[in-house]
């Protein structure tokens, strides 16, 4: 039986009691993207007790992460590790009663649905629109709580979605259940389309401020705490809008969005992004001057490379190690137009990242000559 005089304090609070606090420990929570908003969410979950929390990123620690980052320290940066992997070590020594499980894996439409089994809750801590709108795909294709949030700058947004109920697919058991009457609009009803290119800010272009996405992320953990204790009376059902530097702080009512929308997801029920048959296998990574390289779709059979023999192989090309976990190095004979080194992250799956380059053929090469076709 777990321990529950740790939670003491927040066993005190009205709304959620011994009860409430079982409730938590049983509870499952997803949190895909572990950057800015992914490691304060998990930080937060951990400690608040939710007993199974499955973290989902593909990328791996770097300096400028720790400005913001808040799981990680320069111990990690030297390492090049999975920021998934990452977070699940420091929250071991923050909380050992509650499971982790670390899932080093691009998020897109061919492995989604397996990873939501047995979840009761998907939190945001994404940079992107169009994953976004997978998990708001997800969410509403299968009646799951999704809690959207995005940071950049000195502000940003966050928002609950409880989807209009539809019936559930089989191994879906979240414990967050809800009404017509308590279900809300959608992401594609609110945001019908990503913004397009250069229309809005990046973390590249704009920088982002820990504080900022602190405020943010401490609303996602809020609302999903007061879902998981079937506390839904209390839910925030807008939009919620914060700039931490100009001092505004905004809501908009966004309860009527659905019926304005004709929305093509929730009113409709179609599942554009999760039902994808072709993605790109090279994308340009936002802020990282960096492509990612995935294994086209028609690669069926499921890879698993020998990285400790790569590393070796690439030696003569550069410094690569092998840490049990990704294969990290610099290319000597490479570098970017400023002379910089060019520099590789391999994951066991055959997913690459190569660092230096912003153009996918560029990236493509590299991957071709020092890994394969």
């Amino acid at each position: 039986m777990p321990d529950l005089d740790r939670y003491h304090r927040q066993i005190l609070l009205p709304g959620i009691g011994e009860a409430g606090q079982r409730r938590l420990l049983d509870s499952h929570a997803l949190v895909v993207g572990c950057g800015a908003l992914g490691t304060m969410i998990v930080d937060a979950l951990a400690r608040a007790g939710v007993g199974t929390l499955s973290i989902i990123d593909r990328d791996t620690v770097e300096l400028t992460n720790l400005q913001r980052q808040v799981m990680f320290d320069e111990a990690d940066v030297e390492q090049a590790m999975p920021k998934a992997e990452a977070a699940k070590s420091k929250i071991a020594r923050i909380n050992s009663q509650i499971v982790v499980h670390a899932r080093v894996d691009d998020f897109n439409h061919r492995n989604a649905e397996r990873h939501i089994k047995d979840v009761d809750v998907i939190l945001d801590g994404l940079d992107n629109f169009e994953t976004r709108y997978l998990l708001n795909d997800l969410a509403v294709k299968f009646g799951l709580p999704y809690i959207y949030g995005g940071a950049v700058a000195t502000g940003g947004m966050s928002m609950p979605i409880l989807p209009h109920p539809r019936k559930r697919a089989s191994g879906i058991r979240s414990s967050v259940t809800w009404t017509q009457e308590q279900s809300t609009p959608c992401l594609r009803c609110v945001f019908p389309h990503a913004p397009p290119p250069g229309a809005s800010q990046t973390c590249d272009t704009a920088g982002v401020l820990g504080s900022a996405a602190a405020v943010i992320a401490a609303h996602q953990v809020t609302q999903a705490i007061k879902l998981l204790t079937g506390n839904l009376d209390a839910l925030d059902r807008s939009l919620l809008s914060i700039d931490v530097w100009a001092n505004q702080t905004r809501r908009f009512d966004i309860s009527g969005a659905r019926s304005l929308s004709g929305c093509p997801c929730c009113a409709e029920g179609r599942f554009d992004f999760l039902d994808a048959r072709a993605g790109s296998a090279a994308a340009t990574l936002c802020g990282r001057n960096a492509v990612q390289i995935t294994l086209p779709d028609e690669a069926t059979e499921p890879v698993t490379l020998d990285l400790n023999t790569l590393a070796q192989r690439l030696c003569p090309h550069g410094s690569f190690t092998y840490n049990g976990y990704l294969l990290h190095g610099r290319f000597i004979n490479e570098t970017t137009s400023q002379g910089e080194p060019i520099e590789l992250t391999l994951f066991p799956d055959g997913r690459a990242i190569v660092k230096g380059v912003t153009e996918p053929d560029a990236a493509r090469s590299i991957y071709a000559k020092y890994i394969g076709a």
